[in-house]
């Protein structure tokens, strides 16, 4: 059985997102560290109350974005474009 579950490394510990349920302790793990997207707010002129100002206000939409029917956009330019490319034109209807 493969499970992949999303957490973080804190001070020599993995800590997981999510409770696990069913798996039984020594249980063998494959752990993969993946690059952190950091962007420098300051560099763009946010100040930490700013950016703090931001993130409550942002808060109220994190359940909608991180909802499974928001996948559908996450790729939207690339479905977007190939739409817009199968649609025939004007000389091609005629």
């Amino acid at each position: 059985m493969l499970r992949s579950i999303e957490g973080v490394y804190r001070n020599g510990k993995v800590v997981l997102a999510e409770q696990l349920v069913g798996v039984s302790d020594e249980t063998r793990v494959i752990v993969t560290f993946l690059e952190t997207s950091y962007i420098d707010l300051q560099a763009r002129g946010i100040d930490k109350a700013q950016a703090m100002a931001l993130r409550e206000r942002l808060t109220t939409f994190a359940e909608d974005w991180e909802s499974p029917e928001m996948a559908a956009y996450d790729n939207y330019d690339a479905a977007s474009a190939a739409d817009r490319d199968a649609q025939p034109t004007f000389n091609q209807v005629l």
